[in-house]
């Protein structure tokens, strides 16, 4: 279709839907939004940042190359649109676990409901400490599904209920190991069984860690409003329990204030953001130093990176490196954390225009967390940009990137 260059993204996207007869309603519900904002993009009344909600877009209107939309001269070299969800070789049988829960009654065969916790827990430091994450941890979840809902169904009284916080568990962090592979109605159901398994067990700790799950869930496929309703209702369930509760109820908490600050930094709510960043800076403080949290690895450095990260999506790229050059990544024990954290600043870089320094801290990035890069859009988005937009001189750097991290470099 004949798109003139001197149209606006907005324009371009009216002319695109209407070529396609699509109403408004239609194409903004396709990208989880109402039509009034889709309006607002259309007619130039709001800026469109979010190079996510461009990408569903560009696949709601079936457009392969982003810069039809975005009218982004990238050299004549096309700006792929994925029109899928990524791939891994651990979903089948991930699906199956989750999807073939059976209705008849549990065989007889007991699980200690101790026991299968301590495999959860294992299962989660694995999770935070191995290169190749996804793989491992995806290996092990099959059978930890089938175990842990057998627990949950043929145990009673205080068993059953420390059944189903384990299996809560299990659930949470199935929806982080298939995040951005599993479908769409997987990641739900994962989200929604952790939190019913939460409730049922009628823990506070379980129900607030099971919410910051459904907020990342929320906010990832552009729920903002929802995901901060979400966690802000699971801190006000569990704040009356803090005084004297465990350390891990206080680090949940001061998790699901981060996530906050970040689902209101990537909507432009700054006042907001550090409102929440300075909430959880200050449960950070009332905790031991060498504190965290072993699934959202809450404490001390988190709350430093995360200064980073509400630096980053505010688009105050300078700060945000600066804040970065004054952090230690390796007092974090999470692998999957620190390579995000050098994503981070990779995308502090590409948004100065130092393509450079970003292919340097990209390459420190996978090093650190191949599978976490390989399986982050924002990191897809940052490998992508560096082998389309980087001078000859880096090309065969940047090329071996973006194949390392799986981005076509076709053409």
């Amino acid at each position: 279709m004949d798109n003139p260059d001197e149209l606006t993204t907005g324009e371009r996207i009216r002319v695109l839907r209407e070529s396609r007869g699509m109403s408004r309603p239609v194409l903004a519900g396709l990208c989880g939004r109402g039509p009034d904002w889709l309006k607002k993009i259309e007619s130039g009344e709001r800026e469109l940042r979010s190079h996510t909600l461009l990408l569903q877009l560009a696949a709601a209107l079936q457009i392969s190359d982003l810069s039809v939309i975005t009218g982004t001269d990238a050299g004549g070299t096309a700006q792929p649109v994925p029109l899928g969800r990524l791939s891994h070789p651990g979903m089948p049988a991930i699906w199956s676990a989750v999807m073939t829960r059976t209705l008849a009654s549990p065989a007889a065969w007991a699980v200690d409901p101790t026991v299968l916790q301590g495999r959860a827990d294992q299962t989660w430091r694995l999770w935070h400490t191995s290169n190749r994450n996804r793989t491992e941890v995806g290996a092990l979840l099959p059978s930890l599904i089938r175990d842990g809902e057998h627990a949950a169904r043929s145990l009673d009284g205080e068993q059953r209920r420390a059944a189903l916080v384990a299996l809560s568990d299990i659930y949470r962090l199935t929806g982080q190991a298939t995040a951005y592979v599993a479908p769409a109605e997987l990641a739900w159901v994962v989200a929604d069984r952790a939190l019913s398994a939460a409730q049922d067990a009628d823990q506070p700790a379980a129900i607030a860690a099971s919410a910051w799950n459904m907020g990342n869930i929320l906010r990832e496929t552009s729920y903002p409003e929802e995901a901060l309703r979400v966690v802000q209702e699971a801190a006000d369930l569990i704040r009356p329990h803090l005084d004297g509760a465990p350390d891990d109820w206080r680090g949940i908490y001061g998790a699901l204030q981060l996530h906050a600050a970040v689902t209101a930094a990537r909507e432009g709510s700054e006042g907001d953001a550090w409102r929440y960043w300075g909430k959880g800076d200050q449960v950070a403080k009332s905790l031991p130093a060498a504190y965290v949290h072993p699934s959202t690895v809450f404490g001390r450095a988190n709350v430093d990176f995360h200064a980073v990260s509400v630096l980053t999506d505010l688009k105050k790229s300078q700060k945000a490196l600066g804040t970065a050059d004054d952090l230690d990544p390796d007092v974090m024990p999470s692998v999957e954390r620190r390579a995000r954290l050098w994503v981070e600043v990779a995308r502090g870089h590409l948004h100065r225009g130092d393509r450079t320094a970003a292919l340097h801290v990209m390459q420190k990035a996978h090093e650190i967390g191949a599978e976490t890069v390989a399986f982050t859009p924002s990191a897809r988005v940052v490998a992508a940009d560096l082998w389309r937009n980087s001078p000859r001189s880096m090309r065969a750097e940047t090329s071996l990137l973006a194949k390392a991290v799986g981005v076509a470099t076709v053409g």
